[in-house]
């Protein structure tokens, strides 16, 4: 379902234009706050769900968690604008849990359950039968029946069908999520075990209901461009081609000053410097013995993987800055008033900056599908702005970050151009459910000598959960920004 739009995502972008205007606009927020579900909502008839009354409790639910607010229990009499006045001010953080299920949105999918779809033939051979282990499968007029009691959920009878008549059926969201973090509530809803979850965010692209929503800051962001702060903004190098074909890179800065930033770097600048340090690391650490792998930090949901899953490997994660925290340092050093908003794909980045070590470099994350519900609550068409700025600083090894496998390329190519002498070894994996093999394997000492890029989305950044643009759209976007940089390579002394 990736860069398609779906209603699940219109719904999304809705309810962020919304928030957004009850910042730009709203004279009486409570008031408008509490209309605001019947504006969305405005059919007679329900359109998706059983009821127009179940489709508002939804976005009521939705529009708090967008004005960074937590979910209503389900059990108390909590007002949809309770907590607001605490989230109308520029300085709130993200508060744990980032990632929440709104359980009147979860249709309750099976776990993990076999069926016999209505293409079966109701064979003489009946191989389903004969092949599984528990005598879960008879024949029930004329058709195969799986008795749910019986099934152990092995498989066989689906990969022996020949007819395909045979359906797995899986919790999207769950099979999305590579740490096991989705599990069930007492009424068989999907609920988010947090000791395990890394905030990547894949169960929320993934679920079809639409169940599963992040917090956002945007309505605060606003606030604090409203109080007349000088803010700027980073933009992460997966940006390229998120708001159309057309736009260019110096189109959404011109864009972006429009809405209020006083300026737009490249968050590639601060990737150059952790592709230096990362290399310098390398060699230094990994390739002297010291150290026998080195694992990449620019990935927060990675990073968390291996605290959580693999405490033994945190002394093998890189200690230097992720892009998102050295390009703030610049900014902060040579805008020592600003406020810096992180602009990228990642829902995890959110949790990054909410950690006490980054909350002076940060102040805010926004996604590029949040940003999108900004321009539009302000109307700006950016297909139509005329550049007037250019946004530059970055190399190409920076601004493949991107892109999965880009960071290792990236330090490989500094360690083979300013340590020659040194053999690299490069490894990556994408995917929560690859890096924990890779950690596996790290852990178990078959990457010694390794450098190990992790990326928890699969394909990189380019396919974080606040991404608008198909994957390989994304992909080849990122690559003809990436060879239009005017330096391949950042220098060591940067």
């Amino acid at each position: 379902m990736r860069g398609i739009e779906t209603q699940v995502r219109k719904m999304r972008r809705r309810v962020f234009m919304e928030v957004a205007k009850l910042a730009y606009e709203s004279k009486n927020l409570i008031d408008d706050m509490e209309a605001l579900p019947y504006k969305i909502v405005d059919y007679d008839e329900s359109v998706y769900r059983e009821s127009i009354y179940r489709e508002r409790a939804i976005v009521r639910e939705r529009l708090r968690l967008a004005m960074g607010m937590s979910l209503r229990p389900e059990n108390q009499p909590v007002h949809v604008t309770q907590g607001l006045e605490e989230s109308n001010i520029s300085e709130k953080y993200y508060e744990p849990p980032l990632m929440q299920v709104i359980p009147s949105a979860c249709n309750s999918c099976p776990e993990n359950r076999y069926e016999v779809t209505n293409k079966c033939m109701g064979c003489v051979a009946h191989p389903c039968r004969e092949v599984c282990p528990r005598g879960a499968i008879s024949m029930v007029n004329g058709k195969s029946y799986i008795d749910q009691e019986k099934c152990i959920r092995c498989g066989k009878c689906k990969s022996i069908c020949p007819y395909d008549a045979i359906s797995h059926q899986v919790r999207p969201c769950a099979a999305a999520c590579g740490v096991g973090a989705i599990k069930n509530d007492e009424k068989g809803r999907a609920c988010i075990d947090n000791e395990k979850c890394v905030s990547c965010g894949q169960c929320m692209v993934n679920c079809p209901f639409g169940a599963i929503a992040d917090k956002s800051q945007i309505f605060q962001l606003i606030r604090a461009m409203q109080a007349g702060g000088k803010i700027i903004a980073q933009v992460a190098p997966a940006f390229v081609g998120q708001f159309g074909p057309k736009v260019t890179p110096d189109m959404l800065k011109t864009a972006l000053k429009e809405l209020g930033f006083a300026d737009v770097y490249e968050t590639a600048i601060g990737a150059d410097q952790g592709a230096i340090a990362e290399a310098e690391h390398y060699v230094h650490e990994v390739a002297t013995g010291k150290l026998p792998f080195l694992l990449t930090s620019c990935c927060p949901s990675w990073s968390v993987l291996a605290k959580k899953f693999f405490p033994e490997t945190i002394d093998n994660i890189s200690n230097a800055l992720t892009p998102m925290v050295a390009t703030a340092r610049i900014i902060k050093k040579e805008h020592p008033d600003a406020q810096v908003v992180f602009i990228g794909p990642c829902a995890s980045k959110k949790l990054e900056a909410s950690r006490r070590t980054v909350r002076s470099d940060v102040d805010f994350v926004i996604t590029f599908e949040e940003l999108a519900g900004m321009f539009e609550a302000k109307g700006i068409l950016l297909e139509e702005i005329q550049a007037m700025d250019e946004l530059h600083g970055a190399t190409s090894a920076g601004r493949g970050y991107g892109v999965a496998g880009g960071v290792a390329s990236a330090i490989e190519e500094c360690i083979r151009e300013y340590y020659p002498d040194v053999e690299v070894n490069i490894e990556h994996a994408e995917s929560l459910a690859e890096c924990k093999k890779m950690l596996m394997l790290a852990k178990a000492g078959k990457k010694n000598g390794c450098l190990i890029e992790g990326m928890a989305c699969p394909g990189g950044c380019i396919a974080g959960a606040g991404t608008n643009i198909p994957i390989v759209q994304a992909q080849k976007e990122v690559k003809n920004f990436k060879d239009a940089a005017a330096e391949r390579l950042p220098h060591p002394e940067s």
